[in-house]
């Protein structure tokens, strides 16, 4: 799906204030509240965009401790059946990706205090499927969900081909 300004300008406003209205973006925007209703379905259906939600930052609720957890898995019991488990069994695990490489799945870990990320690798290790784990703390967060200079870069791209395809 190409994105135009349009879209990148709507996304960002949503990104900074996700609890505005339809109207107020169709005000800030300078469109129609019938223009904005209509990019935003079409933004939900094509998956650019998938909920507009807060941004929920556990820190602010005490858990200040960030680490990554790599998780090599015993292979006959498949990543299904171990990152459901991991998912169902330990909620301070706030993203999970399979991966290439060394390990099978990438956790990323929150915690209040050291002994509570002991605690927590603790109880990964202690999930069925799981053969062995790595782990480094993360010192400093320079950026985290970084997205919107890719929709500007996808509306700015848009843009030069559209008038490259009317210059023609």
């Amino acid at each position: 799906m190409r994105i135009d300004r349009l879209d990148a300008d709507l996304i960002e406003l949503l990104t900074d204030s996700p609890m505005l209205p339809v109207m107020e973006c169709a005000r800030r925007l300078g469109v129609a509240r019938g223009t904005v209703s209509s990019r935003l379905a079409r933004l939900h259906e094509a998956g650019v965009i998938r909920g507009i939600i807060p941004r929920i930052e556990p820190a602010g609720f005490g858990y200040t401790l960030v680490a990554f957890c790599q998780v090599e898995i015993i292979q006959r019991d498949g990543h299904v059946r171990v990152s459901s488990a991991l998912e169902d069994s330990i909620p301070e695990i706030v993203d999970m990706y399979t991966v290439t490489g060394s390990s099978d799945l990438q956790l990323r870990v929150v915690a209040r205090t050291a002994n509570d990320l002991q605690d927590i690798f603790d109880r990964i290790n202690r999930v069925p499927g799981v053969a062995r784990t790595s782990s480094s703390f993360a010192l400093h967060e320079h950026f985290q969900g970084r997205t919107l200079p890719l929709v500007n870069a996808c509306a700015n791209s848009a843009a030069s081909l559209d008038k490259t395809v009317q210059n023609d």
